[in-house]
């Protein structure tokens, strides 16, 4: 079993940066791929970005994020880190993490475990 707690959501404004953290107990947290996922009021929830377990660590985005998110990992802190910057009012969302035990995927259906949630709002 793998538990996940989020943290670091909140109001920011249009332009500004957030930090989002995920840590991981229970399983081996370097064995396992790890992602962010985004859910907003009415809308179902979307992928914004994925990291590979290895330790050259791969990542993949979501268009919309691109150039501004960046994912990353501390396993030896079983913590992964959501850097976003140059936010947008359509950033606003509750924002999950969520562990893959096979491989990278933007599929929400691949993933194993899911945080609770934090939410973030970019107000303009």
């Amino acid at each position: 079993q793998v538990q996940l707690v989020e943290s670091g959501g909140g109001l920011v404004q249009v332009g500004g940066s957030l930090r989002l953290s995920c840590v991981a107990s229970g399983r081996t947290f370097s064995s396992y791929a790890m992602g962010w996922f985004r859910q907003a009021p009415g809308k179902e929830r979307e992928f914004v970005a994925a990291i590979s377990w290895s330790r050259g660590s791969s990542t993949v985005y979501a268009d919309s994020v691109k150039g501004r998110f960046t994912i990353s990992r501390d396993n030896h802190k079983n913590t992964v880190y959501l850097q976003m910057n140059s936010l947008k009012v359509e950033d606003t969302a509750v924002y999950y993490c969520a562990a893959d035990l096979s491989r990278i995927s933007r599929d929400e259906d691949e993933y194993d475990y899911w945080g609770q949630g934090t939410q973030v709002t970019v107000s303009s």
